[in-house]
């Protein structure tokens, strides 16, 4: 797993998607923070390792990372079991929230370098 708080190359997510299934990346962004951990098979471990780095849960979200896909609406995947909050209105395994979804999309987009 890997902290990104300045920058990750598409070139490296392409690198981490061949051990993946899919050809995708795993990511769990802080919107909080404006940081977000990458590589690992499951979302509940960056999630985990955000917290232990005194994340709020409220502020973590999973989504997938399509790195041959960078630069298209669908690079940015928002689909993971961490997602589901019904105690804060979230029902899906997807981001509901249209400025929650905004501030991610941003934040992936700050990160993410060509």
């Amino acid at each position: 797993m890997q902290i990104v708080e300045q920058s990750i190359s598409v070139a490296e997510l392409q690198q981490m998607s061949n051990t993946m299934f899919g050809g995708l990346v795993k990511a769990v962004v802080d919107i909080e923070k404006g940081i977000m951990v990458v590589d690992a098979p499951m979302h509940s471990d960056q999630e985990e390792l955000l917290l232990d780095q005194d994340s709020k849960q409220e502020h973590l979200w999973g989504i997938n990372l399509f790195p041959d896909k960078f630069g298209t609406d669908s690079f940015i995947v928002f689909d993971s079991m961490i997602n589901m909050r019904p105690a804060w209105e979230n029902h899906s395994r997807g981001v509901e929230n249209d400025h929650t979804r905004a501030v991610i999309i941003k934040i992936v987009h700050q990160l993410v370098k060509r």
